[in-house]
């Protein structure tokens, strides 16, 4: 195994071995550059890749550099490790639950964290091969494994293990992501803490944990560890949890992580940490109280800081800030030859929005406009989004108090699942469905769903909304009964039943008065 990666890749199993092998393999030979490409991407996280592999499948001459490991965040530290985290988590707590459905589990069951974990490890490994260097090398693409470095206005350097490579290029498309970060609280450099990138080699389940931000990192792995049976602390600097998401939906996730036994500190104000002999020690105050508690481990789940060391930017007229890269709609940065996509220069730090954002560079870098198939910009996208608690959270389009600084009139309408029928029979009764609408229209300018399986639900209204279509058309759509997803019916039967006007009742009632005779 390589040990660069070590703190990525623990335990040293099976699984992270095949891991490696598919996304960081030890004997890669770095190809010979064989004329100037079409397009050279750095960076083979999910925006590198999809930028990568479509381009190549259109006839370009493409090369993908990546200097760490293949997949990115997404397959290696993200939403591979921590879906497959939760999973395995919401089966415990299944089990703690059962007693409701009939199902009573005797004293002295056993659970292994050490073996839940090393399902994901394995899933992960599966799921590696889609992300792997000969399967890219398979479609087309030039893969190098290396450290890249704009070189000249053309031409990128890539340090490999066995030499130097220089690539000539076209157009470029600067696809590194971001890493974690830790805000400055001392004592916790000293201390030592976790991240999304090392939390995922744990073979053993902390007793305590301590975990700062309740942003969607946060608030997803501190109920998942509080479901494993972890004593969890989360501290938050804001009010409640996830404080960009719709309050209301926000404070029904905090009651459910409360119930999974999450102890949320909000407000935080004055956190130290510092080590002792019973483990690492965070004090805060919290709503004016103090609180000093000591845990065996700390995630830290604030903060993200762009991959932009090493490229030499500078050097070629590329722009950046703290936040990363600057770019303009079309995923152009200060440089017109060279794009950027994905957590480098998105304020969507999502999987899908890397996605997305990829299409857009090969539409623009490629297939310049009017030559090619239009424009195509950030503007145009319809980005939702999902944190996967339980409940989840799932939004698309605009909140209330957005659409209204906009200058938008707004007509919002709530639908509890309480209501519904399958959510009640399934006992996930617990959310939502909230639509928002321009007043004097059927336009949905936004959506926010607190259920289950949100994440699956929201997507009916961002269809439409990419369709230009209204809330008319949920209203007409059949939706198949006892399903949870009746609930997108339901909040817009409530728009049509409010629009259903005095005059048009009136005249139905004559109406039906006529017909009697």
């Amino acid at each position: 195994m390589n040990t660069k990666f070590e703190h990525l890749i623990l335990p040293n199993d099976e699984h992270n071995r095949n891991l490696v092998e598919n996304v960081h393999p030890s004997n890669w030979v770095n190809p010979e550059p064989g004329g100037r490409y079409n397009l050279v991407v750095i960076g083979a996280g999910t925006a590198g890749l999809v930028t990568a592999v479509i381009a190549a499948g259109v006839g370009a001459k493409v090369a993908l550099i990546e200097r760490h490991l293949m997949g990115g965040d997404c397959l290696n530290v993200g939403c591979v490790p921590s879906k497959g985290l939760i999973r395995a988590a919401n089966a415990w707590a299944g089990l703690r639950d059962a007693s409701a459905f009939g199902l009573y589990i005797p004293a002295g069951v056993t659970y292994d964290f050490g073996v839940a974990m090393a399902r994901m490890r394995k899933l992960r490994a599966r799921i590696s091969r889609m992300d792997s260097a000969r399967r890219y090398q398979s479609l087309g693409v030039d893969v190098y494994i290396g450290q890249a470095r704009f070189a000249g206005q053309d031409a990128v350097m890539v340090e490999g293990a066995a030499g130097n490579r220089t690539l000539t290029f076209v157009k470029a498309a600067i696809c590194t992501g971001a890493r974690a970060s830790a805000p400055s609280i001392p004592g916790l450099k000293e201390t030592g803490y976790l991240t999304n990138e090392t939390i995922f080699s744990l073979t053993e389940l902390p007793a305590r944990i301590g975990v700062i931000g309740a942003g969607p990192i946060g608030c997803e792995l501190a109920q998942a560890f509080a479901r494993f049976g972890s004593q969890v602390y989360l501290i938050e600097a804001m009010h409640g949890i996830m404080p960009n998401e719709d309050r209301d939906a926000a404070e029904i996730v905090q009651q459910s992580m409360g119930r999974d036994g999450v102890t949320l500190l909000c407000c935080g104000k004055g956190l130290t940490v510092r080590t002792t002999a019973e483990g690492k020690r965070l004090t805060v105050n919290s709503h004016g109280q103090e609180y000093d508690m000591t845990v065996d481990e700390i995630l830290v789940g604030a903060g993200r800081t762009p991959n932009i060391q090493g490229l030499g930017l500078e050097a070629i007229g590329v722009e950046y800030d703290q936040s990363g890269v600057n770019v303009n709609d079309r995923l152009q940065t200060t440089n017109r030859r060279i794009y950027a996509a994905g957590d480098i220069c998105s304020r969507y730090k999502f999987t899908h929005a890397a996605d997305a954002m990829a299409q857009i560079v090969i539409q623009n870098a490629l297939f310049p406009h009017p030559f090619g198939l239009g424009y195509a910009g950030m503007d145009s996208l319809i980005m939702p989004w999902c944190t996967f608690t339980r409940p989840e959270i799932a939004h698309v389009g605009l909140y209330e108090a957005e659409a209204k600084k906009k200058g938008l009139e707004v007509e919002t309408y709530t639908y509890k699942l309480d209501e519904v029928d399958r959510a009640i029979l399934d006992g996930e009764e617990e959310g939502f469905a909230r639509v928002h609408i321009q007043k004097g229209t059927d336009k949905i300018l936004g959506a926010t769903i607190v259920a289950s399986h949100a994440g699956d639900m929201i997507n009916e209204f961002s269809v439409l909304m990419k369709a230009g279509a209204g809330v008319k058309t949920i209203a007409a759509t059949i939706h198949p009964y006892p399903t949870q997803a009746e609930v997108n019916k339901k909040v817009v039967n409530l728009w049509r039943k409010a629009h259903f006007t005095p005059r048009t009742k009136m005249l139905l009632t004559r109406l039906f008065a006529w017909l009697r005779r």
